[in-house]
């Protein structure tokens, strides 16, 4: 596998030159310390971790696995020191609250880092996201007492946290959990059920595990509306913030699984153990979905570090893999053969890799900063807008980019040929560690149903105006040279409003077709979304492509997503206008 380079340049001009995000940063008091510069020396030293510390170790680690002896999950060499040299960089509070020891960035930066994590390793990085993701939760939603006991620990990276819904009944369907909270005289409550496929349930990297369980009360209304949230430490904690006993709730067993091998996905097992409500009594859902709205996007770049570091190894490999004779003007008549990157599939697959790879950190980015904007603006009109742009966007970035992720994965194995198929490259690892990223924290069509049931059809179209209105801003300014292709993606737009128009129409009569159609849907809205980021990048690469030559390469793959990978949309359109009618021709008995 070829050495892991981070992006820099490239994420820097997504930052500062595409998004401006520093013009942002200066309207808001949360962001008052922080500037281009800081960003930049950010992605530097996360660079330095990633390249020289993660990802040499990544391979290692897939073949060695964790181990699980009796309750003890031990994770593979080299983890534990690599984890406490992450926490010691305060690298596991990237955009925690700065109060209890968090470096406070914006969004839309700890995306790059959280992009060269997975890209180094994916099964290393869950350690530290759900960590960060279980942080937020507590800060927004806990009394002060827990943040008092539990935030500056977890923070530091001394505890590590974990996120506890699903039950061996009950994946997306959270209104049929059967885990119980019972109320104790102290106020605490006693935790009793299993939960299932709990990333970093269990491990050896931290002195502490913070779990956040989703459970029911005695007097819980039925469905997803009596669910609560408990925070359920592995040892409790004493007065003075050390730690205690051991609490009710172990490890079963962990799961033998295609990919990310080295992280810990574990059975959890709660025998009246020891927890705290976080927030309201019967509100769990709303409060876990303050951290799963920013572990969605993470999940999102899972699929996006995937296909970097996929996109990485293949271009390396087609530059030195000499097979075969190009078209005439392409060949080296003094060596046996071309190297494959001369051949037009070749050209196809990398191309589209380096389309879906530098889009999607566009895409992640824009997504970053409306989640930025939505939670810190001073406006409550620009908060507002925000939020409608990340309430419609969230579904899209877990889906869309680990959909195009895996893509990029599977073509650059294929690139790779025979050897792509051979463990020591490298290259089926990304597939394997890719695959798991469209499933977990809601699968790809349950994204796809929120998409268009709960966010587009149940705000009758409303939340699409705010980035239909982005993108007819860029198109205000045509680019010259381009001039194809904006009116390319001004049809798209166009294609977006009668295909949503036309299913909106439906739901009275078809009760199956937002069923039917959400996944074709959501990546129609990727592609549409994907196309207006690269006009974005191109608009903004065009005036410097004088003075930074590299640039001219963003102006060649723009064109070639507007002709080659935006025309998949036509295809979706049609689909979608089917409706659910040739899904239910078919009677249950005629499968």
């Amino acid at each position: 596998m070829a050495d892991y380079r981070v992006p820099r340049e490239d994420m820097q001009f997504v930052l500062q030159d595409v998004f401006k995000v520093h013009e942002d940063w200066a309207k808001i008091e949360a962001f008052a310390d922080v500037d281009i510069d800081t960003a930049v020396a950010i992605i530097d030293e996360g660079a330095k971790l990633a390249e020289g510390l993660i990802a040499p170790n990544a391979r290692a680690a897939d073949e060695e696995g964790v181990s699980f002896d009796n309750g003890v999950v031990t994770t593979p060499q080299g983890y534990k020191e690599n984890f406490k040299q992450l926490a010691e960089g305060g690298w596991v509070g990237v955009t925690a609250n700065p109060d209890f020891g968090g470096m406070g960035l914006p969004k839309s930066v700890s995306a790059q880092y959280e992009e060269m994590l997975c890209a180094a390793d994916i099964s290393f990085s869950l350690y530290s996201g759900l960590t960060a993701g279980a942080i937020m939760t507590i800060d927004q939603h806990g009394s002060d007492e827990l943040k008092a006991t539990y935030l500056e620990n977890m923070i530091s990276g001394n505890w590590a946290g974990s996120m506890c819904l699903t039950e061996p009944h009950a994946g997306t369907d959270l209104g049929i959990i059967r885990t119980k909270a019972i109320p104790n005289e102290d106020g605490s409550f006693a935790i009793s059920g299993t939960k299932i496929f709990i990333t970093g349930g269990e491990h050896d990297l931290t002195d502490n595990i913070i779990h956040l369980v989703l459970a029911k009360l005695p007097d819980a209304p039925a469905g997803s509306k009596g669910i609560s949230l408990f925070l359920v430490p592995k040892f409790l904690v004493n007065a003075d913030g050390s730690i205690g006993e051991r609490n009710g709730v172990h490890c079963g067993s962990t799961e033998h699984k295609m990919g990310i091998h080295a992280s810990a996905t574990c059975v959890m097992n709660f025998d009246g153990a020891k927890g705290w409500l976080v927030g309201e009594p019967h509100k769990g859902l709303p409060a876990m979905f303050t951290m799963m709205n920013y572990e969605r996007l993470g999940v999102g770049i899972q699929g996006l570090g995937a296909a970097a570091r996929s996109y990485q190894n293949a271009l390396e490999y087609a530059q030195d893999r000499i097979q075969g004779r190009g078209a005439k003007a392409t060949q080296q008549p003094e060596k046996e053969a071309d190297p494959i990157i001369v051949h037009g599939d070749v050209r196809r697959m990398l191309l589209t890799m380096k389309a879906f790879v530098e889009g999607g950190r566009a895409f992640s980015t824009y997504v970053g900063q409306q989640l930025d904007l939505a939670k810190y603006a001073a406006d409550a009109e620009t908060r507002q807008r925000a939020e409608a742009l990340v309430q419609l966007l969230t579904p899209v970035a877990k889906a869309f980019l680990t959909d195009t992720g895996f893509e990029a994965t599977v073509l650059g194995q294929q690139v790779f040929g025979g050897h792509g198929f051979i463990r020591e490259w490298g290259q089926e690892q990304l597939v394997r560690d890719c695959r798991i990223a469209q499933i977990y924290e809601g699968t790809n069509g349950i994204q796809a149903l929120d998409l268009l049931g709960r966010k587009v059809a149940g705000s009758r179209g409303e939340l699409l105006k705010p980035l239909l209105a982005d993108i007819q801003a860029l198109l205000a300014e045509p680019l010259a040279g381009f001039e194809a292709e904006y009116q390319q993606l001004a049809d798209a737009t166009q294609l977006v409003h009668e295909v949503t128009v036309q299913v909106l129409s439906k739901v009275v009569d078809d009760e199956n077709i937002i069923n039917s159609v959400a996944v074709e849907y959501l990546n129609l809205i990727g592609y549409v979304a994907f196309g207006y980021v690269w006009l974005r990048m191109a608009a903004a690469a065009a005036p410097q492509v004088a003075e930074k030559p590299h640039l001219a390469s963003k102006l060649k793959t723009a064109k070639f997503y507007m002709a080659r990978i935006l025309p998949r949309i036509e295809s979706l359109a049609t689909t979608i206008k089917d409706g659910s009618q040739s899904l239910y021709l078919h009677d249950l008995g005629d499968f």
